[in-house]
């Protein structure tokens, strides 16, 4: 029902605008809402593609947030999860736990084909798994206006290779033995080895670089390259293989606070093109990477793949590496890995060439700050009936106020898996409530009593609308199926979406993500403007794990800053709720 959305449309526009803006935005929406008005026209039409498709709405929220984004995959769109360091140090150790985590990941894949997989499930309510088995053998395909996602574990010949990158020379792995079975531990570190030995630093040039250019860019790039014949069939063994292995070199030693940083941003993009960059291709599903020093993660394309199963995976992976090997290596002679070859002329070597230069930029502009919160973690907002996830959303916006002296539109990504096949909804912050209770912290004249009443509403209201859009009825995918509607039924796209108010608050300054872990992950990305911040959180029991980037071109954002007043807000929240005094 359209009514609800445009409502909750307004009313996500109350804390931002002021009055007379709010206004004439009302009436904007009241025409569009009207019965038998364009609203209605574009309802009827929602309503009979929701009869025809299984989802209605997740190929065009695929679409439109991803596929149609023209902007860099590294740190634009890739999620990265860097988990903590492994107890190791050297090459040795990398390979053989590489190995396991190889190994980790096909026993995840068996259990997915087989339907061992338990089903996820939400307060109760199981979730669509169709997402899993798109994990493996996929990967996104650059294209001049719009990418699609290429899907090669359908075929009646799945792949049974992965690709493993070192010193930027790519290899096809086989996994699996004539038979059918996997490959044990031992029979994948042999193989390790000899990539290892066949892949010495030698002036390879980095063709994974090109994936990181401004994809109308690699578009073009794209075309070039598989025009010849050995270039198409390495390129394809990479997007065919099940996930990629990057081996990655080692990275300067740094101080121990400042590891974390450095960790996530390795995973993120590859710490530039004279560490790790060329060690990527960032179009690929999934991307696990290993250190020399005990480092390790994973990184991700959105348009498969999203957090919820990535966290199943890697729970998954942590659980098996603390198992022993099981299996006897079977003493058959394996196969040499095939190193993927190029053929690279002198417009594709100017093509990395710039790309080179524009992912050094990329990375040099961006700011990323990691850290770990040890006063309290999420037993505290449950002892006082709070939602830990509503908690530190009301937190950010408050360190973001203390910080701008302003609120600002943000979101926060969350699952629509309760729907066959669905993928993502946005929740619309601030809310009347929050900024409320954020004019009220710093004011002296109010009583703790009032700000403590003012700070519940706030948290249970954002608490409310996450419910709300657990249920399917968030608003943004449903505006968003407003306006394609429109435009798939040739007509202009409908006025609210032309309004400035529509620009302003969809302009994210706050883009937020909790990761839903067991573990003590953290996941990073890239703000979604440029003068705007990315916030990613992790709350295990007694902490939380933050990390927060910011781009240095714009002058008023500075990660560090809101990372300092993030810690301090959280402390005053605490003693707002167990005074001491």
């Amino acid at each position: 029902d359209r009514s609800p959305t445009l409502q909750a449309y307004l009313k996500a526009l109350e804390p931002l605008l002021p009055p007379e803006e709010i206004n004439h935005t009302r009436r904007m929406v009241q025409e569009f809402g009207m019965p038998g008005g364009l609203g209605a026209k574009l309802q009827m039409g929602l309503e009979r593609r929701a009869r025809s498709t299984k989802n209605w709405i997740a190929p065009w929220w695929v679409q439109w947030a991803y596929l149609d984004s023209r902007q860099p995959l590294p740190v634009h769109s890739n999620p990265a999860i860097s988990l903590p360091r492994r107890d190791y140090n050297g090459w040795r150790s990398q390979l053989l736990f590489a190995s396991k985590l190889i190994a980790a990941v096909l026993d995840f894949k068996a259990k997915i084909n087989t339907g061992q997989l338990p089903v996820d499930d939400l307060r109760g309510k199981p979730l669509c798994m169709e997402l899993y088995p798109l994990l493996f053998s996929s990967c996104r395909i650059p294209g001049p206006k719009h990418d699609y996602v290429a899907h090669y574990g359908r075929s009646r010949r799945s792949p049974t290779h992965i690709t493993v990158v070192r010193n930027y020379q790519f290899f096809q792995l086989e996994v699996y033995n004539s038979d059918g079975s996997r490959m044990t531990e031992s029979q994948i570190h042999s193989q390790l080895l000899r990539i290892r030995s066949q892949s010495w630093k030698t002036d390879k040039e980095p063709m994974g670089i090109l994936t990181s250019e401004h994809r109308h860019t690699w578009g073009q790039a794209y075309n070039r390259l598989l025009k010849d014949k050995l270039n198409k069939e390495s390129v394809r063994l990479i997007e065919t293989g099940l996930f990629s292995l990057c081996l990655d070199s080692p990275v300067m030693r740094i101080s121990d606070e400042k590891y974390a940083h450095t960790h996530a941003a390795q995973i993120l993009h590859g710490g530039g093109t004279f560490s790790n960059s060329g060690n990527r291709w960032f179009d690929k599903t999934l991307q696990f990477v290993v250190g020399e020093d005990g480092s390790w993660g994973l990184l991700y394309e959105q348009a498969t793949a999203e957090g919820p199963p990535i966290a199943t995976l890697l729970d998954h992976i942590l659980d098996y590496c603390e198992k022993p090997d099981p299996k006897r290596a079977p003493l058959v002679p394996l196969p040499m890995p095939k190193k993927l070859y190029f053929h690279i002329d002198r417009e594709i070597k100017w093509d990395i060439e710039h790309a080179k230069q524009n992912l050094d930029i990329l990375i040099n502009d961006l700011d990323v700050n990691v850290f770990n919160f040890k006063r309290f973690g999420k037993e505290l907002p449950k002892q006082h009936k709070l939602s830990p996830h509503s908690f530190i959303q009301v937190a950010l916006q408050l360190a973001y106020y203390r910080v701008h002296n302003e609120a600002c539109a943000a979101c926060d990504i969350i699952s629509q898996r309760m729907f066959r096949g669905g993928r993502t909804e946005y929740i619309r912050s601030p809310t009347n409530q929050t900024l409320k209770f954020i004019l009220a912290f710093d004011d002296p004249s109010v009583s703790r009593e009032a700000k403590l009443q003012l700070f519940r509403e706030a948290v249970d209201t954002y608490a409310a609308l996450t419910k709300q859009a657990l249920k399917g009825h968030g608003i943004d995918s449903h505006l968003l199926g407003l306006k394609l509607q429109a435009i798939e039924e040739g007509l202009s796209v409908p006025k609210i979406f032309m309004d400035t108010a529509y620009g302003l608050a969809t302009h994210w300054k706050l883009r937020t993500g909790q990761v839903p872990a067991n573990t003590d992950s953290v996941m990073c990305f890239g703000p979604l403007v440029p003068d705007g911040y990315a916030v990613c959180y992790n709350p295990q029991a007694d902490h939380v794990h933050f990390s927060i980037t910011a781009f240095n071109c714009c002058e008023e954002t500075h990660a560090e800053t809101l990372a300092v007043t993030l810690k301090d807000t959280l402390c005053q929240l605490q003693e707002l709720l167990q005074p001491t005094v």
